[in-house]
């Protein structure tokens, strides 16, 4: 094994005058599947190209664009694994200081909106190359997209960037389709039918779009078109609500944008990867590190939590408001085999830095390993129904016995101490199944002290517009994990996620949470202010305060003193945020709480109460077994990927 080259130098040791594909990413090059630039360029080599890597490049001329000489086929394009304006900026719109994708976690070796500024350079340093972007940045912005840093609705990233080709999603087929049809001889501007896949039609009239022998066939559909989107927070939502009915394999159907004489079309979304492919994709021959060029610089610190993770599954069915999944990945969970994972982890385990933890074996929802019922395989995702809310579809498959026997095969592996679970539990889906089996053997085996679960909120007005669970059920999980680890004999913990501020949330709905908190002894350790990212649900509800999937009002609190409130409401024992607190209650009219949440003996000072059983790092709400009692204060997050704050 060896990483592919990202110098001129280690091209030229392997023998290569010029790559078919330069990669271009606003990352540091890390050649872990956890990483997209390393999944693209694997499968790349594994079908015959070859692939140089172009990390984290001098925007600020052409020159670094040609390192490698012209490339044969394409520039590849991404900004990273994260978007590069989320990577750049807090909620709050503040400079980030730190790039865990960077060499040394050093921040701005990015630039803003980095596929625009990438694929402008790589057209200056060769003006005839086709450009091909994807990633999340391109994925989640393949059409008209609100954009919370300008606050304004902007273009398809197609139009904007000037690329020939955008691959949305899980591009791993789309891109080998792409790189056969340009080896053909095929134009970058002719590839119009590749799944997954998002091309511009030029010289073209709403009528001819629409007509059936159009480029959309028959059963296309045209959407509202830029000029309305842009000005009309109605057709905005109409036009999301379309896109988000029409993201699956099978049901979805061509979609056109308008943008005066061209349009952007998007292909329907390509089939996710069997198990089997899976398998293959994920068992290439990954380093499964950072660069060593990188080592002077303390590497790169987001290799960390990834380093001995495994994973499982693609998509999710959970259909959280606030997540971008649904959008990107799909709703179709695929899951790999037993086998590869076992393999997987049997080269983890021989490596000399293994300490004998395997930090997650899962993926966007550690629980979901299979599609949600037998109907997806056949028919495609329900359009107008989800599969878990407002509670679970009875349809459904509820079975965590595949999960569970791949977890116990990776725990049983010699040399292996613990696996954990840190890409998070779907609690609601957990409590569906009438066998506590998973349940017992999660809370025996596979948590390190606390459990990180996502309620999210507690208001059902809030709960509504995140497409979450009713709060008792959350009730019922933290009842049934308080009892199965009293049986166990162990002192485990429950450490919620909330985010404040969310689409739907008032000053009030924050109080009720604030109260159910001190009710329960719940202390979370960071509360998430709702980010309005491309791409989500919610951020739809956001700009145009409209659930686009009823076309019902939603409240949206953009007032930032009533958001910073909101968010010391959820920290309200915090001695920082006691004045906030009072504020709110006194805006609010709810002066009778004051002594409810600011006094008392537990939390009257301000301050956290005293440590009780767990140690720091392993301290949440009350132990288990012990109905209230004094919290303490729980650790840091761990679910895996999230949207940064």
């Amino acid at each position: 094994m060896a990483f592919l080259p990202i110098t001129r130098e280690e091209m030229l040791q392997r023998g290569w005058d010029r790559p078919d594909f330069v990669l271009v990413t606003g990352d540091a090059y890390v050649d872990h599947p956890s990483f997209g630039t390393a999944i693209i360029s694997r499968v790349l080599e594994s079908r015959g190209y070859k692939v140089a890597i172009l990390p984290q490049p001098d925007w600020h001329s052409a020159e670094d664009f040609k390192r490698f000489g012209r490339p044969r086929l394409a520039f590849l394009i991404n900004s990273g694994n994260v978007d590069s304006m989320v990577n750049h900026f807090s909620v709050m719109k503040h400079r980030r200081k730190e790039d865990s994708y960077s060499p040394g976690g050093i921040a701005g070796k990015r630039p803003d909106r980095a596929v625009m500024v990438y694929c402008n350079r790589a057209r200056e340093a060769y003006k005839d190359v086709p450009i091909v972007i994807g990633g999340l940045e391109a994925s989640l912005r393949r059409m008209a997209h609100y954009d919370y840093w300008e606050d304004k609705v902007r273009r398809s990233i197609l139009v904007d960037s000037r690329a020939d080709l955008l691959i949305y999603g899980m591009g791993e087929r789309a891109v080998v389709e792409i790189a056969e049809a340009l080896d053909s001889g095929i134009a970058a501007q002719d590839i119009s039918w590749i799944p997954g896949t998002v091309w511009r039609a030029r010289g073209i009239t709403a009528e001819e779009l629409a007509s059936p022998g159009g480029p959309l066939g028959p059963k296309g559909v045209v959407l509202p078109p830029w000029e309305e989107v842009s000005s009309s927070k109605a057709a905005y939502a109409e036009s999301f609500r379309l896109q988000y009915r029409n993201n699956d394999y099978i049901s979805g159907v061509p979609m056109a944008e308008l943008y005066g004489s061209q349009a952007v079309i998007q292909n329907p979304p390509a089939e996710p990867l069997s198990t089997e492919e899976l398998d293959e994709v994920y068992e290439l021959p990954y380093e499964g590190d950072y660069h060593p060029s990188y080592e002077e610089q303390g590497g790169v610190p987001a290799i960390r939590e990834v380093k001995f993770s495994i994973t499982a599954n693609r998509g999710c069915f959970g259909g959280c408001a606030f997540c971008a999944l649904t959008y990107h990945q799909g709703r179709e969970v695929r899951g790999r085999s037993k086998e590869s994972i076992v393999r997987e982890a049997e080269a983890l385990i021989r490596k000399p830095d293994f300490k004998g933890y395997i930090h997650d074996v899962g993926g966007p929802s550690a629980n979901f390993y299979k599609p949600a019922c037998e109907k997806q395989k056949k028919a495609g995702v329900c359009r107008t129904r989800d599969c878990l809310y407002p509670e679970p579809c009875k349809n459904m498959t509820i079975d965590h016995s595949d999960y569970l026997d791949v977890l116990r095969a990776v725990r049983g592996l010699p040399k292996v101490k613990k696996v954990f679970i840190r890409s998070g539990i779907r609690f609601d889906y957990l409590m569906a199944d009438k066998d506590d089996t998973f349940f017992r053997e999660l809370c025996e085996h596979h948590i390190s002290g606390t459990l990180k679960v996502a309620p999210e909120h507690i208001s059902p007005r809030v709960l509504g517009a995140m497409r979450k669970p009713s709060a008792k059920v959350f009730d019922a999980f933290s009842k049934k994990y308080r009892a199965i680890n009293q049986e166990l004999g162990k002192k485990q913990y429950l450490i919620p996620y909330l985010i404040s501020s969310h689409p739907g949330a008032t000053l009030e709905d924050a109080i009720e949470v604030a109260l159910y908190l001190q009710r329960t002894g719940f202390v979370p350790d960071q509360v998430q202010d709702f980010y309005p990212t491309p791409g989500t649900l919610a951020t739809c509800m956001y700009y145009t305060g409209l659930d686009p999937l009823t076309g019902k009002d939603v409240y949206v609190e953009k007032d930032l003193r009533r958001k910073h409130m909101q968010r010391a409401l959820l920290h309200f024992n915090k001695k920082e945020n006691r004045n906030l607190v009072r504020e709110a209650l006194e805006t609010a009219g709810r002066q009778d709480l004051i002594p409810v949440l600011l006094g008392g003996p537990a939390a009257g000072r301000g301050d956290a109460p005293k440590k009780s059983g767990p140690s720091a790092g392993q301290r949440g709400a009350a132990p288990a077994g012990k109905k209230g009692g004094a919290p303490s204060r729980p650790a840091g997050r761990g679910r895996g990927p999230r949207t940064p704050r």
